[in-house]
C-alpha cells in the first residue's frame, strides 16, 4: 500500500505554535505531510524564501515532513504530488466559513481533492499570523506564540519590542 501524503498549505507569515500543532496532529494521521508555503496571494511581512527558511527551521525535528514553495494552485500540487488530502486548521466559525468556500472551489477544480479540517486546540485558537505580526509591530512579547527562530526574525524585521 502506498503511503498517504497530505499537503498543509498556507502563507505562514509567520509560522506560529498553532500551525505547528496542526502539522504535528496531521503527521499522526498521514504517513507524510508536505508544508506548502504559498508564494503569492497576500502581501507578506517576510519574503517567500524567508518564510520557507523559518518553517524549515521550526520543523527540522519533524520526521516525515517536507517544506516546499507553492507557486500556484493547491489542486495542481495535489495532483502532481499524489497527495490524498489537504489539511486545514480551523480556529473559529469565521475560519470554517472561509475554509468551506475554499474546499468547495478546490473540489470544483479537482473533484478528487479531499480536505481534512483539524480544529485548533482551545489554548491556541486565538493565534493567527496577522495578530502575531501586530503584537510584534507594537512592541509586545510574541515569544509565547511562536518558536524562538520566528520571534528573532520578527524582532530583526520590526525592531525593538520584547519579541
Amino acid at each position: 500500500m502506498a503511503d498517504r501524503l497530505a499537503l498543509y498549505a498556507g502563507t505562514f507569515d509567520p509560522v506560529t505554535h498553532g500551525h505547528l500543532d496542526i502539522l504535528r496532529r496531521a503527521l499522526a494521521l498521514f504517513d507524510r505531510v508536505t508544508v506548502a508555503v504559498a508564494a503569492g496571494g497576500k502581501q507578506t511581512l517576510f519574503t517567500l524564501d524567508e518564510r520557507l527558511a523559518l518553517v524549515r527551521a521550526c520543523t527540522a525535528d519533524l520526521e516525515r515532513c517536507v517544506v516546499m514553495p507553492l507557486p500556484g494552485l493547491l489542486v495542481d500540487e495535489v495532483r502532481r504530488s499524489g497527495a490524498v488530502a489537504v489539511v486545514r486548521g480551523i480556529r473559529s466559525l469565521g475560519d470554517y466559513h472561509h475554509e468551506w468556500s475554499m474546499e468547495a472551489m478546490n473540489r470544483a477544480l479537482s473533484p478528487e481533492c479531499e480536505t481534512v479540517f483539524l480544529l485548533a486546540r482551545q489554548e491556541l485558537a486565538m493565534l493567527s499570523s496577522s495578530l502575531v505580526r501586530e503584537v510584534a509591530r507594537l512592541g509586545g512579547d510574541v515569544a509565547p506564540f511562536v518558536p524562538a527562530a520566528v520571534a528573532g526574525a520578527l524582532r530583526g524585521r520590526l525592531g525593538g519590542g520584547r519579541t
